[in-house]
């Protein structure tokens, strides 16, 4: 796999090209003329970067079977470069609320909303296989932020099977009117103690669970995100949850 710089995205197949860290010593995440003696040698925004890195579009079609117009290539680097480790922003979850950037403002709310008012919410798990597969699930009952979401479901279903043999995870939200998606990545534990169970149990949920709280079919799925990417705008921005 190519490596390339986590600033610019120019391919560093040559050591050569990698920036020097404040001892000297070569960066492997950053290109040389991004990155020199510890320090970024652009003081610029990731658009300000993508407009300087439009200009080389026609040494990117020079390897390229059809050659694509500038506009094109901004719109493929305003797709990637949220991904970049110079780029990517982080919404700080803490006891105190979210410190967040100015390129994610709002967004912690917007999750938070779309949690609490769609009726449907989109959860993902890998099967024996290595494939993923999507269901639609009943929106969370309770979460804790945007990080911790629980969700209920049976006891003996396909989807709890594959969470207890590789617990990865996906929950997408989705407001097809506003043309809004945000996708979390996490990891889920399936839950059967009596606290969790009772912690989310509803008023009418005997019509899915004829025995109860206590049906052994009933159980809780608890949701841990770790990251996400948020759509809006016909622009995406990815973030980090800690």
């Amino acid at each position: 796999m190519t490596k390339i710089c986590q600033s610019c995205a120019m391919p560093m197949d040559d050591e050569r090209v990698y920036g020097t860290n404040a001892d000297g010593t070569k960066n492997p995440d950053y290109c040389i003329y991004c990155y020199k003696d510890g320090e970024f040698l652009q003081k610029c925004t990731m658009e300000e970067m993508i407009e300087h890195c439009a200009g080389f579009v026609n040494e990117v079609n020079k390897n390229l079977e059809h050659p694509i117009t500038k506009e094109e290539y901004i719109g493929q680097m305003k797709m990637y470069f949220p991904h970049l480790k110079r780029w990517r922003k982080e919404i700080m979850i803490a006891d105190d609320g979210a410190t967040e950037s100015p390129a994610l403002a709002g967004v912690k709310e917007l999750v938070a909303k779309m949690a609490d008012t769609l009726p449907i919410a989109f959860i993902s798990s890998v099967d024996a296989d290595g494939f993923p597969c999507t269901k639609a699930m009943l929106a969370p009952r309770v979460r804790e932020g945007i990080k911790v979401f629980y969700f209920t479901t049976n006891t003996f279903s396909l989807r709890v099977a594959h969470y207890k043999a590789n617990p990865k995870a996906c929950v997408y939200f989705c407001d097809p009117e506003k043309f809004i998606g945000v996708m979390l990545r996490g990891t889920i534990d399936v839950l059967t103690d009596a606290k969790s169970k009772e912690m989310i149990w509803r008023d009418g949920d005997t019509e899915y669970y004829p025995g109860g709280v206590t049906d052994p079919n009933y159980c809780v799925l608890k949701f841990v995100a770790t990251d996400g990417r948020f759509y809006s705008d016909y622009y995406p921005r990815s973030f980090v949850i800690e």
